[in-house]
């Protein structure tokens, strides 16, 4: 398959996708602190095709190619077995489209700051907002460093950059360009509807000053997910768990208890 995974810890099977051109590590970093007091799950980071330590493959030429490379992974490494899902960005939109087609197998949804609609001129998202800003930081960032950082920061210290460093930016040097963009270019969004209901616990977080994705137009989802909480996070943009980590934890620990409580019989 030439898709790199990464797995750690056992149990209840719950399976992270990351953002366009990044790789595992936005979703580990992100998500391990919260399982550190929490047994019997089985984390599955994976990087998607042509990103990470995934290689790109002739085969996928679009989103739905990509979509059925992970499906044929999870029918792989966790056969017959009921899991969760979770997704950042791209990776939510991959992760509806896994929702969509094993809706006999998923228990439950994370979405952060989750692509809704593919092509930027038809999203709704609000104009690019500072919040607060280290002024002495930036002018010490080479201009690449700078340019990428302040496009999309709400919040912009030295924490907040040190984890974009590590998390979006470096990462992101990893990527085949050429592959990725023949994807945008071939069918960044699907060929089908992916719009399917979920009746297991779901989280939705969004940035309020998310100038990439937006939150309007994943308030959409709601009705989708009869159990899901939804939030919009303010002194929040694109990298919502960077800018917002203690709110968006208290989130997503409330959303595993709940997800214990419906899947788990030994809580």
């Amino acid at each position: 398959m030439s898709i790199y995974y990464k797995i750690i810890g056992d149990g209840y099977p719950i399976v992270m996708l990351h953002g366009w051109t990044l790789d595992h590590q936005v979703m580990l970093n992100a998500m391990e602190p919260l399982f550190e007091k929490r047994s019997d799950w089985k984390r599955i980071y994976i990087d998607l095709p042509g990103m990470g330590h995934s290689k790109s493959q002739p085969s996928i030429q679009n989103s739905d190619d990509i979509l059925e490379a992970i499906l044929r992974l999870l029918d792989k490494i966790i056969p017959d077995q009921q899991f969760i899902v979770c997704g950042n960005s791209y990776g939510g939109y991959i992760a509806r489209g896994i929702v969509s087609s094993r809706q006999d197998m998923v228990r439950g949804l994370l979405l952060m700051a989750p692509l809704i609609i593919p092509e930027y001129d038809e999203r709704v998202v609000p104009q690019q907002t500072v919040l607060k800003r280290d002024s002495n930081l930036i002018s010490n960032l080479s201009p690449e460093e700078a340019d990428a950082f302040c496009s999309m920061g709400v919040v912009q210290g030295q924490t907040e950059w040190e984890r974009f460093r590590n998390e979006i930016l470096l990462p992101s040097k990893q990527t085949n360009y050429e592959f990725v963009n023949q994807i945008r270019q071939n069918g960044y969004g699907f060929t089908f509807d992916i719009s399917s209901k979920l009746e297991y616990p779901s989280l939705i977080i969004t940035g309020r000053q998310d100038n990439i994705v937006g939150y309007h137009d994943a308030w959409r989802l709601i009705e989708d997910y009869p159990r899901a909480t939804f939030a919009a996070l303010d002194m929040a943009g694109h990298n919502l768990q960077i800018e917002q980590t203690d709110v968006f934890n208290t989130l997503v620990h409330n959303w595993l208890d709940r997800l214990e409580l419906e899947n788990f019989k030994i809580v």
